[in-house]
């Protein structure tokens, strides 16, 4: 190897690294503390909003979209936590469900798109807080449990007041649904 073809290599693997290391930071960016999170004022500009002060998550909730339309949800998805068209609003008697991404393609990550990425880590007592119209709502975790997609049965059931917050796990994919339900207090 010429001395010319050594300094190529050396540039080359070097510029590699570099775009490596600024691939990791794009990719993991949206998840660190310095990302910028929503104000207080996107709470009460929005009509809906969740914000999960143990995980630091927040976001609009997008009112009615359709769970069965895949485009319809992936649209509204990112822009907001996705409210079950058909199912009570938070607060309101029944059970309400919202489902939002843990994960998305790294081209895909916006503000609110991965709200639900570090839901996992809540537990049974932790609380959530829903603003209608700048105005909290606030629940409890009472429930934790993972299901298969198809396992639906019971979560539509009317006759509780509840919230259901549902996302993928494990993170990234699509195999299994993490199910968090809380009791309003």
């Amino acid at each position: 190897m010429t001395r010319s073809q050594a300094i190529l290599l050396k540039h080359f693997s070097t510029g590699l690294m570099v775009l490596s290391v600024l691939f990791v930071l794009f990719v993991l960016a949206p998840f660190t503390p310095w990302w910028p999170q929503p104000k207080l004022s996107d709470k009460n500009q929005a009509s809906w909003f969740i914000d999960i002060p143990k995980i630091h998550a927040s976001a609009p909730i997008i009112i009615n979209v359709d769970p069965w339309d895949k485009n319809s949800y992936q649209n509204e998805l990112k822009q907001g936590v996705a409210h079950a068209a058909g199912t009570p609003l938070p607060g309101d008697p029944g059970t309400s469900f919202l489902f939002a991404h843990s994960s998305d393609w790294p081209w895909n990550i916006t503000r609110y798109n991965t709200a639900f990425f570090k839901i996992y880590q809540l537990e049974i007592g932790d609380t959530i807080t829903i603003y209608k119209n700048g105005q909290p709502l606030n629940f409890t975790v009472s429930e934790k449990k993972v299901i298969r997609p198809w396992e639906s049965e019971g979560l539509f059931d009317q006759s509780v007041n509840r919230l259901i917050l549902q996302t993928c796990t494990p993170i990234g994919t699509d195999w299994n649904r993490l199910l968090l339900i809380a009791k309003p207090t």
